[in-house]
């Protein structure tokens, strides 16, 4: 399937620059939706994941219904101070800004092999930070899997040696 026709491309947004890649187009068309979480399943099932983690808020969108459809427990990567439980944090570098993200420190198990599902690759930051957060838990990072990739931006290299399954490049 065509992905990339089902991304609606929105200039100057959040700031002049930027290109933003809206995924609430292809998330309304049902069809194409299932089609996308259905290829990352199939990537999911390849490294062997037991839990999905996704990082908040686009994150959920993409890990939620991927963790259905596998059968495994879904893990929210919550922006600091959101968490009702004792978590941990770690600060990233947007490509337009800085945050934090934290989860609970009984969130993942030693061992656990663990997917982070998101909406897009870009600087790497946010999924550097989620990756921090898994391995201080014990967890192993498996994979990472996206609808969008912006290669332009060098994300994947920040990631080293794992597996990264995206669905559209820019």
């Amino acid at each position: 399937m065509d992905f990339k026709s089902y991304i609606r491309v929105i200039p100057d947004y959040p700031q002049p620059g930027i290109r933003f890649k809206d995924i609430t187009t292809l998330l309304k068309d049902g069809p194409a939706y299932k089609a996308a979480i259905e290829e990352l399943t199939t990537f999911a099932k390849e490294v062997n994941a037991e839990v999905i983690a996704g990082p908040e808020a686009r994150g959920f969108v993409v890990g939620a219904p991927l963790s259905y459809a596998l059968g495994v427990g879904f893990v929210p990567v919550r922006k600091s101070g959101k968490l009702p439980y004792e978590s941990i944090k770690a600060e990233y570098n947007l490509e337009y800004g800085k945050d934090a993200l934290a989860v609970h420190v009984d969130a993942i198990q030693p061992g656990q092999r663990v997917l982070i599902a998101d909406d897009l690759l870009a600087t790497g930051g946010t999924i550097t930070s989620t990756i921090q957060l898994i391995e201080q838990l014990g967890g192993i990072v498996v994979g990472a899997a996206f609808f969008i990739e912006l290669s332009y931006l060098d994300g994947r290299q920040k990631l080293g040696d794992i597996p990264v399954k995206t669905l559209v490049q820019y």
